[in-house]
């Protein structure tokens, strides 16, 4: 188990162990998710391509992803609504 000091302003330093495991690299984005009652720490990329990934299942095309242009830009808007979920939910 790794341990962490929260700072005055609030502020954390992830463990250099927990950053391997989620692939975390500087500049990445963190998504914090409740789950079961209990706060879990994700790398916001995974989650966004996993959710893609739930919503493809073969309808690329019918989705309009013909490009990697069109696969970014549905990132980016999976990436919007979360954080809009998670403002939502902290109001």
């Amino acid at each position: 188990m790794d341990l962490a000091r929260v700072s005055s302003k609030g502020q954390i330093t992830i463990p250099i162990e927990i950053r391997k495991k989620l692939n975390l690299k500087e500049g990445d984005k963190v998504l914090f998710l409740e789950e079961d009652g209990k706060i879990v720490l994700a790398n916001s990329s995974y989650i966004a391509l996993r959710e893609m990934q739930d919503e493809m299942k073969g309808k690329a095309e019918e989705a309009g992803l013909v490009s990697e242009e069109s696969v970014n830009e549905l990132i980016k808007n999976i990436r919007k609504g979360q954080m809009e979920n998670l403002n939502e939910s902290n109001d």
